[in-house]
């Protein structure tokens, strides 16, 4: 990506932040609907809009050929809306989640944001293009693995394991997510393996 290519205007209205707009929409306002009816279906169906929605804009971007950089910083923000409302239904529904879903928030809502923004140092379209700048800290953070581990794999043990479980699961993300961004924000700009 060249000074050229970066200093385009920015492309808003394109398939796949169509569909990262709907599906945060779709989900917040589901989570909102399962948080005032109480539903465990409706934050179920919440979360399955969220995160399939996450996947298909993603792959609509890429297929499609129209990643951007504001695309990308669209979908963290988009993230962290679905992300909060549904994880404010999940601990109306299941109080016992709520000391891990605290740490999760504080970590994905302020750590990992400021980690996934951290791609904007570089000429990067995304955070998937990190391992241009750093294979370890791309690979820890933003490859499939990490990613389902990162926000899918916390809910899961909240509400399917004893709370110490899902709180050192949690602290332990937190603490990859600290380290992985202290060290970006380490990296110099400079550094650029591959052309993205």
């Amino acid at each position: 990506m060249t000074a050229l290519e970066l200093a385009q205007p920015v492309t808003l209205l394109n398939v796949p932040n169509s569909v990262t707009a709907v599906r945060t929409v779709t989900a917040v306002g589901l989570a909102m609907a399962a948080l005032t009816h109480r539903s465990a279906h409706l934050l179920v169906a919440a979360y399955l809009i969220y995160w399939i929605g996450d996947m298909v804009d993603g792959f609509t971007a890429r297929a499609l050929g129209q990643e951007t950089r504001a695309g990308a910083v669209f979908d963290i923000v988009a993230d962290r809306a679905c992300t909060s409302a549904c994880a404010a239904a999940l601990v109306v529904l299941l109080p016992p989640t709520a000391l891990p879903v605290a740490v999760f928030l504080v970590q994905f809502m302020v750590i990992d944001q400021l980690l996934s923004l951290m791609f904007l140092r570089w000429p990067l379209l995304g955070p998937n293009y990190f391992a241009a700048v750093s294979r370890s800290i791309y690979l820890w953070n933003w490859s499939p693995p990490a990613k389902a581990l990162n926000t899918a794999a916390v809910v899961i043990l909240a509400i399917f394991t004893p709370t110490a479980v899902a709180v050192t699961f949690a602290v332990a993300v937190a603490a990859v997510k600290t380290i992985s961004l202290v060290c970006a924000a380490r990296l110099p700009t400079s550094v650029l393996h591959v052309r993205p």
